[in-house]
């Protein structure tokens, strides 16, 4: 029994050797295990489930002949894809799940989550986060015409893309109060979130217990999954290959 985990693929158009690689470790790997948890960011950006881009749909597809072999697929919302809705996620038939959840991982009570909220210290983030969330904003936003959402989303990531390049990589990481705040909170002594891109797995204390926090990598050079059994979890890399299908399983 094996449960994998992955995040921030960041799929888009433009870069068919990350879609490649993430089809072929659904048909290659997915298959195989009990079930498929996506930590967000799954796609760059996600402007409405209306989006007519074509690649929306493939990836739809691939999840469902997923669940149709027995793996159900579960997504928690990124900051990129946090407007994804049930319209895609009946499509594709997968689970929504709420930005924090506690799930029994082989009789381990584990948090899982994005990540973002965890990045405290990034205080221009999380004002800029708390006003995307508005759920009246977002209605409004979504009311627009599609062409529009569209050249909204381009502007709102190039000037994310630069606010970016000056802050510093401590900023931009959780923040490890916070990460022992939430820990106590929810009773767990595991987390796996993803979103900073840092991948790798951090042992501490929450109290007097010993805790483990691990980092789902992204995919921007290769495949990064985190693969759990009964045994232990290990994060793995994927590399691409031109030899992979863009072709959906």
């Amino acid at each position: 029994m094996t449960v994998l985990f992955i995040a921030d693929l960041h799929l888009r158009p433009n870069h068919p050797e990350i879609t490649a690689c993430f089809y072929h470790f659904l048909r290659k790997e997915a298959t195989k295990s009990t079930a498929l948890y996506v930590l967000g960011d799954l796609f760059e950006v996600w402007i409405g489930d209306d989006d007519d881009e074509p690649l929306h749909n493939e990836v739809a597809a691939a999840f469902n002949t997923l669940k149709d072999e027995g793996v159900p697929v579960y997504f928690i919302h990124g900051n990129r894809d946090f407007m994804l809705g049930k319209r895609f996620a009946k499509a594709s038939g997968m689970t929504l799940l709420p930005e924090v959840k506690i799930i029994d991982l082989f009789g381990q009570p584990t948090l899982i989550m994005h990540g973002d909220t965890l990045c405290v210290q990034d205080v221009g983030y999380q004002r800029y986060r708390k006003k995307v969330h508005n759920r009246f904003l977002q209605y409004i936003f979504l009311s627009l015409p599609l062409f529009l959402r569209k050249k909204i989303g381009r502007k709102i990531r190039r000037e994310s893309m630069q606010v970016n390049t000056h802050k510093s990589g401590n900023i931009m990481d959780v923040d490890l109060k916070e990460v022992v705040r939430m820990m106590k909170a929810n009773k767990v002594t595991q987390l796996i979130h993803g979103h900073t891109h840092r991948p790798n797995i951090h042992t501490f204390t929450v109290g007097t217990k010993v805790a483990q926090r691990i980092v789902l990598g992204d995919w921007y050079t290769q495949g990064s999954i985190l693969s759990c059994t009964k045994d232990g979890c290990s994060l793995e890399v994927r590399t691409f290959s031109p030899t992979q299908s863009l072709q959906s399983p």
